[in-house]
């Protein structure tokens, strides 16, 4: 049996108490690599055994997203009663009480599928917002037989670039954002990869290329960063910083573009092969295949590799193809969220500029109609350190790496990188370790939240405070665990009255690790002295 990660099971529960307050149509957000497949497996197995008579439709785009799905619920429930609509699979189930479909093959078959109860869509950012589409018509077509069908969303990226967030707006097909997991609690809990990335030297210029619903057109994209210099500088950045690294994906800009990167890197010495859309699905499956097993160091792609990709092991993305949209930035980054055996870290190379137009990856937000200024930016930017050009969050008042602090309201200057500067992909900056002086524990009360907790810790003139949830429930409780076992290397307490009984069992701590968290510092790690041994 697959056991659930605390925040999944969260979310599955987020659901259910969200229809127990009268809700209809929720949305779970969840990072890639996060697991929405035992999410999708956890709610269609518990509500088929909770309601005998309920039929449950599960609908996507990709067919490796179907497969992967069907067989992550026959992996959590081998009995259950699925099948599959899908002419890229080759299957053509219909009557099944639990049914996996492609969006491509079922749309205009409703009369064959017969109703569902409840519909999950998975990558349900790819829902339009207009109805006259083909999710629009399938949904509406479902509901005229079924009128009080429910819809549960699930995505990494709850919003579309030409209409924003998935739960605001008059037409919108969701109510509510259930839950959200954080990428970043997810990393430092162990369940994501931690990213890093650098600055680079090769920038791609796209101040000229036109804009049409909020995106770059296609064709004028890839020919302003299509040019042999560029693709030359690029991949030889590519190549020094990815001396260490396993596996390599690019995104490119175009067919042309992706094959033209594809030879740079190729001439460097490195196996290396192009998958596109125009790529024969056999030569696809095959390239895939030999990237999985270690043959191929690297992918360049355009359009295919953003969904339903799993290869845990990639350390390296570089972005090479500029875009407006927020979605597609956070599913191209996302493909290095994967955690696997030796992967300390991935690393993401911004030639695209994408980190500053939108922001850390932990930290994006899009609204309708192209953002703040219309034109599709994110609303949380990252702006750049004039000191030592570290992209960081907007609201960030200091620098995480080199500690230069912004002036209130100043503009920013343009500064150009160098090679090895550093950037931040995440929004919490890169941590630093302060020594602790004292350390002092308190019974927190918060009106309407159980007790916590809280830890203060006094690090010369300043006073840094942690909250340890042992109250809690869910992955809140959790982290309180593996807080109190890290510090202590004792059994969690059940409470916080215990743990105060308890605090003699706790290390002093030398040092803690604290990020900037706007005005404030998130303590996020700690290193303790050594216990005395008795003679």
């Amino acid at each position: 049996m697959l056991t659930l990660r605390p925040y999944q099971r969260e979310a599955v529960d987020a659901v259910y108490a969200y229809w127990q307050k009268g809700g209809g149509n929720p949305l779970i957000v969840l990072p890639t690599a996060a697991g929405k497949s035992l999410v999708i497996a956890t709610l269609v197995r518990e509500l088929c055994e909770a309601y005998p008579d309920l039929r449950i439709g599960i609908v996507t785009h990709v067919k490796e997203l179907i497969a992967q799905n069907f067989a992550e619920l026959l992996r959590y429930w081998p009995a259950a009663p699925a099948g599959i609509y899908s002419a890229g699979i080759g299957r053509r189930d219909t009557r099944s009480r639990v049914l996996f479909c492609g969006i491509q093959s079922v749309h205009n078959k409703v009369d064959k599928l017969g109703s569902f109860d409840v519909l999950l869509v998975d990558e349900a950012h790819l829902i339009p917002r207009s109805a006259e589409t083909t999710y629009g018509k399938f949904i509406a077509r479902l509901r005229e037989e079924t009128p009080d069908m429910r819809v549960v969303g699930l995505t990494a990226t709850p919003y579309r670039l030409d209409s924003g967030r998935l739960d605001r707006g008059k037409d919108r097909l969701f109510d509510k954002i259930a839950y959200e997991a954080n990428v970043s609690d997810l990393i430092e809990a162990g369940f994501l990869s931690p990213l890093v990335s650098k600055a680079t030297v090769q920038k791609m210029d796209v101040s000229g290329v036109a804009r049409r619903g909020g995106e770059f057109v296609p064709g004028a994209l890839e020919i302003a960063v299509n040019k042999d210099w560029i693709t030359q500088a690029a991949v030889r950045e590519l190549c020094q910083y990815g001396a260490d690294r396993r596996a390599w994906i690019v995104f490119c800009a175009g067919v042309k573009h992706a094959e033209a990167v594809r030879d740079a890197v190729r001439a460097a010495g490195h196996l290396c092969e192009a998958v596109t859309g125009e790529t024969p699905k056999a030569e696809r499956d095959r390239c895939i295949a030999q990237f999985r097993s270690g043959h191929l160091r690297c992918l360049t792609s355009v359009g295919v590799l953003t969904t339903g990709f799993n290869v845990p092991h990639v350390d390296l993305i570089a972005l090479m193809r500029p875009t407006m949209s927020t979605g597609l930035y956070v599913q191209q980054v996302g493909r290095a969220f994967r955690i696997s055996p030796g992967k300390a870290d991935a690393l993401v190379l911004d030639f695209a500029g994408n980190v500053k137009r939108h922001g850390p990856v932990d930290a994006v937000e899009a609204t309708a109609g192209g953002g703040a200024k219309g034109d599709g930016e994110a609303v949380t930017l990252a702006k750049e350190c004039p000191n030592c050009a570290t992209l960081v969050a907007l609201a960030a008042r200091s620098c995480p790496t080199c500690s230069y602090l912004w002036p209130e309201r100043e503009t920013m200057p343009k500064h150009e990188a160098v090679a090895d500067a550093s950037t931040s992909i995440l929004s919490r900056g890169a941590p630093a370790w302060v020594e602790v002086d004292a350390v002092r524990y308190f019974r927190h009360e918060k009106p309407g939240s159980p007790p916590s907790l809280r830890a203060e810790y006094q690090c010369g003139f300043t006073l840094h405070r942690e909250w340890v949830c042992l109250d809690h429930q869910g992955f809140a409780r959790q982290k309180a665990e593996t807080w109190w076992q890290r510090a202590a290397g004792t059994s969690p307490p059940r409470s916080v009255d215990e743990a105060m009984r308890r605090v003699g069992e706790l290390r002093p701590p030398e040092a803690i690790q604290v990020r900037p968290d706007g005005r404030y510092f998130s303590v996020v790690g700690r290193r303790f002295q050594a216990r005395e041994v008795a003679a």
